[in-house]
């Protein structure tokens, strides 16, 4: 893959890889087209691809079947397991392949009953939401604020919340003011560039904890109160004031996690995170999925399937 538009996809034959020690292969059946996708195939991250010869395979998401297990793995996955992963992508290694290899720790078990193309929803997105949350360090009963509530990530930020105890706000167009009350959200407000506003007229003095999915950065920083905490998904930092603990949530940090990924699944096996899958796709017609994502207003992810 070069840089350009969703037409710089096309489909490649790379060497057949095989698990070392400590390491799984999985046979990837379907992998979740993310926005992180479309950045490494347009060139936003073009400086850190450099140190890897090309081509470039992006994906995070991947499901399937273990089909290769190296000496040493102790997680007790095996051979024939459905399994789902995060992938941090670094050169031709991404989840947009039939196999990849990886440590043996970035696999878990798929949740019963849900097929490959669910399953590759939750991991990286799942992730990122799990990190905001143990970023923003909230306790049971205080508030929290979800922009972007209607995508996989903020979806995901409303139903873990809820599931620990917090009362949330989040942010919904119209059209999608059921789906987001539907996740758990406690009360909806109208989003927007001017969405501060509307959260302050249900929190005065501010909400104790803020996800901005919708990547609002400075306009929502009024929602927080004093002393409150911030996280962001795209690196940014707020000046520093009234105290606010401002972090950046980024999910390659959680790469090899089994643990908290391993959570996941059975939070969705107990119901209380819902996978959402709007689409699915033949690898030829990846770039299609990319244009669709770009153009903004898909729900639930876009699937790419082997």
């Amino acid at each position: 893959m070069v840089h350009g538009g969703p037409e710089a996809l096309e489909i490649v034959d790379l060497p057949e890889v095989h698990a070392g020690p400590g390491q799984v292969r999985v046979r990837i059946y379907a992998a979740a087209v993310n926005p992180t996708d479309t950045m490494a195939r347009n060139g936003s991250r073009a400086e850190q691809q450099k140190v890897d010869p090309p081509p470039y395979v992006p994906g995070m998401d991947a499901a399937g079947i273990v089909d290769e297990v190296g000496d040493g793995v102790s997680t007790g996955v095996r051979v024939g397991d459905a399994v789902m992963a995060m992938v941090v992508p670094k050169g031709s290694h991404g989840a947009y392949r039939e196999q990849v290899v990886l440590q043996a720790r970035a696999v878990v078990p798929a949740p019963a009953g849900t097929t490959h193309v669910e399953a590759c929803t939750l991991p990286m997105n799942g992730l990122t939401a799990r990190q905001s949350l143990d970023l923003l360090d909230l306790s049971p009963g205080q508030t929290l604020a979800v922009t972007g509530a209607a995508g996989a990530y903020g979806g995901y930020v409303v139903q873990l919340a809820k599931a620990e105890g917090l009362t949330v706000i989040a942010d919904a167009s119209e059209v999608d003011h059921a789906l987001v009350a539907a996740l758990g959200a406690d009360i909806v407000v109208r989003r927007g560039n001017d969405v501060a506003t509307r959260i302050l007229e249900h929190f005065p003095h501010g909400v104790d904890g803020l996800a901005d999915g919708a990547v609002l950065n400075e306009k929502v920083i009024p929602t927080v109160r004093d002393g409150g905490a911030f996280t962001s998904v795209r690196g940014f930092v707020g000046a520093p004031q009234r105290g606010i603990t401002f972090t950046v949530t980024s999910v390659r940090t959680y790469d090899g996690d089994f643990e908290k990924l391993d959570r996941l699944r059975q939070l969705v096996e107990s119901r209380a995170l819902t996978l959402r899958v709007a689409a699915t796709y033949p690898p030829e017609r990846v770039g299609e999925a990319h244009r669709r994502l770009e153009a903004g207003g898909t729900r639930g992810r876009l699937v790419m399937t082997f």
